[in-house]
């Protein structure tokens, strides 16, 4: 299986799919969670569901789908605006989001995403033929970005000496695969207190690639100006950058998570009502799916004016 979709009938119910509807799924990978809502349009000729992702592998999982209610747009969420004025949809019902990095990218060991194959290439694009790989980013950043994003991204204690070993070690050679990498930073690794040090590593890099939380903070604005009173976002989280996001966004409408004062009326109200408690995968599913268990189903409710 290309990709087996986390929280499925959760993610879909928590959609509250209505007749006539218009809904987007923003990551599209195997198409999982894309073929339910549309089985959940039945009969329905008005609904209508666009789907979106910058994976070419993702684009020819698309191409199976038949259906004159689904359209498929080959790009970065970020972008969600713009594509939905190009399809002149003014609106949407509701959005669903499943972040992170599918099972078939960790699959595949030639797209760089994983750390367990030695002669994997740190390349770790969404999107293979755009932007600098992770080995550029090795390359080419200053030793202080590189411990920066190594923090920030990556939450690693030992941030500054993994970007000095780098730098020194990439005077001698290239770090051009997952063992290259990981010959440099295992000693420092080896002593980190953090949960997973190398998956986090890996992390780091990966969300510097795709651009990640810019990605989605463009992402969670558009969504708020898009989805209609009434209607719902749904977002699948992995880790606590993302989450940290979206349940800002959610509390004050805003991902940076500031109360906004008008100087007449006092504080603004978030236009997002959370709609119970984050959902997590069980014990089965957790099992059944390796991916699912860092996952946090997040839903928002829009409230009316």
């Amino acid at each position: 299986m290309y990709h087996t979709p986390v929280l499925l009938n959760p993610s879909i119910d928590a959609l509250d799919i209505r007749p006539g509807g218009t809904y987007v799924d923003v990551t599209f990978g195997g198409g999982g969670h894309s073929r339910e809502i549309l089985r959940r349009f039945a009969d329905d000729p008005t609904a209508h569901l666009y789907a979106f992702d910058q994976d070419p592998d993702a684009e020819q999982e698309a191409q199976k789908i038949n259906d004159p209610r689904f359209t498929f747009i080959r790009s970065n969420f970020r972008w969600l605006s713009n594509f939905m004025r190009y399809h002149d949809v003014p609106q949407i019902d509701g959005l669903l989001a499943d972040l992170g990095v599918s099972s078939h990218h960790f699959d595949e060991a030639s797209r760089g995403f994983t750390f367990r194959d030695p002669e994997a290439p740190l390349d770790m694009r969404m999107n293979p033929r755009d932007g600098l790989t992770a080995a550029d980013i090795l390359r080419d950043y200053a030793e202080e970005r590189l411990a920066t994003l190594f923090h920030l991204y990556g939450e690693l204690r030992d941030s500054r000496r993994l970007a000095t070993a780098i730098v020194r070690a990439r005077v001698e050679r290239p770090l051009l695969t997952a063992a290259d990498l990981l010959e440099v930073v295992q000693p420092i690794l080896a002593h980190d207190k953090a949960k997973n040090p190398q998956a986090r590593l890996f992390q780091a890099l990966r969300i510097e690639v795709n651009h990640e939380m810019d990605a989605l903070r463009d992402l969670l604005l558009a969504a708020t100006d898009l989805i209609v009173p009434d209607g719902r976002l749904v977002v699948l989280t992995y880790h606590s950058l993302e989450d940290r996001l979206v349940k800002n966004l959610v509390r004050t409408g805003n991902v940076e998570g500031t109360l906004q004062q008008d100087p007449i009326y006092g504080t603004l109200s978030s236009p997002w009502r959370a709609v119970g408690q984050p959902i997590v995968p069980s014990e089965a599913e957790q099992q059944s799916n390796p991916r699912s268990r860092s996952a946090h189903l997040r839903i928002a409710h829009k409230q009316k004016n």
